[in-house]
């Protein structure tokens, strides 16, 4: 099913670099820019491509019958935001409870533009001890990946400023949204 994606993927016009975290077991994937319901879909192709078990954080509204089903096969956990239980330790005890695992953040939390990222996801990273990677799709290039590690230096706004950089050169669906030059 995956080669079947992939390649209507391709079809398409759509290519996925063939860069990927060889060896890597367990980490953080931090996706940007997320500016359209399309990233799901594009993304979770990319990631089937390189046979990478990837989970993903959704508000549990969402997860009603039977979208929650697909939801679930597809790597979704639900999470209850409205709860004042602390996710950053949910997410952290994740990482305990499977071999492999690539939680998939996209720090903007929304598709709208946003200049101010969530910083879970370093958190998460820091406290359980796993690397951050960077992922992208650029619909201007139509292509998607991996844009490598991240080596956190305990900065945290300096270091989301950092991965702003790194990823800026890539284009969203909506062009309004997503990282803006003048943020970096």
């Amino acid at each position: 099913m995956n080669k079947l994606l992939f390649n209507i993927l391709k079809l398409m016009g759509w290519r996925i670099h063939e860069q990927q975290p060889d060896g890597v077991r367990k980490a953080i994937v931090c996706v940007a820019p997320h500016t359209s319901n399309w990233d799901f879909v594009i993304g979770k192709i990319a990631f089937g491509y390189y046979g990478i078990p990837t989970k993903f954080l959704i508000k549990k509204e969402l997860f009603f019958f039977p979208l929650g089903i697909l939801l679930r096969r597809l790597g979704g956990i639900p999470v209850d935001r409205k709860k004042k239980t602390n996710l950053t330790d949910q997410a952290v005890e994740y990482f305990s409870h499977y071999d492999d695992i690539f939680l998939v953040f996209t720090p903007e939390g929304t598709r709208e533009y946003n200049p101010e990222w969530k910083k879970g996801f370093y958190h998460i990273a820091e406290r359980a001890g796993v690397p951050i990677y960077l992922g992208f799709i650029d619909y201007k290039n139509k292509t998607g990946g991996f844009d490598g590690k991240f080596e956190p230096t305990g900065d945290v706004d300096g270091d989301i400023l950092e991965i702003k950089r790194r990823l800026v050169k890539y284009s969203g669906r909506t062009l309004t949204n997503g990282i803006r030059p003048e943020e970096v």
